[in-house]
């Protein structure tokens, strides 16, 4: 899947680097930081894509008035500056450069528990405040202690490695970790019930989602050690501002490092957490290095220009299976998903009934990886099929709303084959065969032989001859004829419209948006 980018606004402070890779590969750049959302309304319709930071809000009103614009890329990890239901609803990409600044979010944090543990910031300032108070910052060392950390993805793994070399016991809890994933980098999975009795120190590296706002709170300050410490360098209310100044003040936290706050700049609780005697507070310095910097920009422009080329694009957010749409295994069993899905819907249809439960089920062993990305592909025919408005990017939340619920499973076979099935009943199968995509079995008919798939299928239940009468000159590039118990019905694959006609049945296939 190729997106056409023509022209790119970069909204934000980005490295220079940005804008220069992609103006090698032939897309106009603008540049425009710190504008009004009133400036950026006004001239986003302009623009195919879009690249912020943090200062930038990506609005609802300002994706409503993109009517041209395909992606928005975030120079960074966090999207919480992004209103994803509404980019996904017009069917826009959104995308973030996971890995850019990882090494720099880690480090930080390392250096943030060392500092809070050994009161750095504290004695710094009262030492250029002239006063020499050795005995008022006593610390402690981090050898023997145990960290907990939230999200073992890239961020919270780089701390582990780093934090184990102080002699640190790792624990830690990810929902999308397994234990023995965990177990491979030095971390005992444990789920957070367990992990708030017995850590000294815990770091989140999650998102700010609904799920982990407030994750960290006063329930687990009640729980907790008296030495516990807290760090924070993801996303200002994952830990509950209130309920952390509250257990510092009453002893029931020991310290915190704030990179990140609910407010910034900080402002009310916010501030009174920067300005407390406990905390070592930085502002927003995470992903603030130079080599991040760079990085974030190389790797967003060059998930730009992939996209425009057709190569597989990284770091998609609301969007993630279609990361392998444009892989070459897999890119025409995803077309072929998305046809039969159409395929699917039209059949129901036409015999007045409703789409239940869907299964896909794939055959062969080059398939059991791309089970999302199938799953995606029949989910957009099914509903494209009768909604102009779906498209491969918001097809899912589509039917979410619609209560869809579409599995794919891989059946072990070595034939290579893709089926959907409706209730337990195989409606349609097709295959790959070269870069043909075929229909092997619709509608309950097994076809006698594979039938090539272009921009409608069309069903006949009289014969050759009958069957030709009636659809006149329509420009046919296949036939195959199937049983069905004793019946036998002529099928055929034409290219371009073709008109109705009687006694034929016909099946459109729209490409794909």
């Amino acid at each position: 899947m190729a997106l056409q980018i023509k022209r790119v606004l970069i909204s934000d402070k980005v490295d220079p680097v940005c804008s220069q890779l992609l103006k090698e590969n032939g897309i106009e750049v603008d540049s425009k930081p710190g504008r009004f959302v009133e400036d950026i309304k006004s001239d986003i319709k302009n623009y195919d894509a879009m690249i912020v930071r943090s200062a930038t809000k990506v609005t609802a009103e300002i994706i409503e008035a993109a009517d041209n614009l395909k992606l928005i890329g975030r120079a960074g990890t966090g999207v919480d500056n992004i209103d994803i239901p509404a980019a996904t609803a017009r069917g826009m990409l959104v995308m973030n450069t996971p890995a850019g600044n990882t090494l720099s979010a880690a480090e930080h944090t390392c250096a943030m528990i060392a500092a809070v543990t050994r009161h750095i910031g504290q004695g710094h300032a009262s030492l250029s405040e002239g006063k020499w108070e050795r005995s008022k910052f006593m610390g402690s060392e981090l050898n023997g202690k145990t960290l907990a950390i939230i999200g073992l993805g890239r961020i919270g793994r780089d701390v582990a490695h780093r934090m184990q070399s102080y002699g640190m016991k790792t624990i830690g809890y990810d929902p999308l970790v397994s234990s023995e994933e965990a177990a491979g980098f030095g971390v005992e999975w444990m789920m957070p019930e367990q992990i708030w009795p017995i850590a000294n120190f815990v770091t989140v590296h999650v998102p700010l989602i609904p799920p982990t706002k407030g994750l960290v709170n006063k329930k687990v300050f009640d729980i907790c050690q008296p030495d516990l410490r807290v760090i924070n360098v993801a996303r200002g209310g994952i830990i509950d501002e209130n309920d952390l100044l509250e257990a510092l003040n009453n002893g029931k936290c020991a310290g915190a490092a704030l990179d990140v706050f609910v407010t910034e700049p900080p402002t009310g609780v916010s501030m009174e957490l920067a300005k407390h005697p406990k905390v070592l507070a930085t502002p927003h310095l995470g992903a603030s290095t130079t080599e991040a910097q760079i990085r974030v920009a190389k790797e967003i422009a060059q998930n730009i220009v992939d996209a425009v080329e057709g190569k597989p694009m990284q770091g998609l957010v609301n969007a993630p299976a279609l990361s392998q749409s444009s892989m070459p295994e897999y890119k025409d069993w995803f077309r072929l998903a998305t046809q039969l899905g159409q395929l699917t819907a039209q059949c129901v249809k036409n015999a007045n009934g409703s789409v239940g439960k869907v299964s896909v089920v794939s055959s062969g062993d080059n398939l059991k990886a791309c089970s999302r990305l199938l799953s995606h592909g029949v989910t957009y025919g099914l509903l494209r099929a009768g909604d102009a408005s779906v498209n491969v990017v918001n097809c899912i939340a589509k039917a979410k709303e619609g209560n869809m619920q579409v599995t794919c499973t891989n059946n072990g076979s070595a034939n290579h084959s893709l089926s959907v099935e409706i209730d337990g009943s195989t409606l349609v199968s097709g295959s790959v065969l070269g870069e043909s995509l075929v229909l092997t079995s619709f509608n309950g008919f097994q076809l006698h032989s594979p039938l090539s798939l272009q921009d409608s299928v069309l069903s006949h239940s009289g014969t050759v001859t009958s069957f030709f009468k009636a659809v006149g000159e329509a420009n046919i590039s296949s036939m195959s004829t199937g049983m069905k118990g004793d019946s036998l019905m002529v099928f055929a694959s034409a290219c371009g419209s073709v008109a109705p006609s009687n006694g034929v049945t016909f099946y459109n296939l729209v490409k794909s948006s």
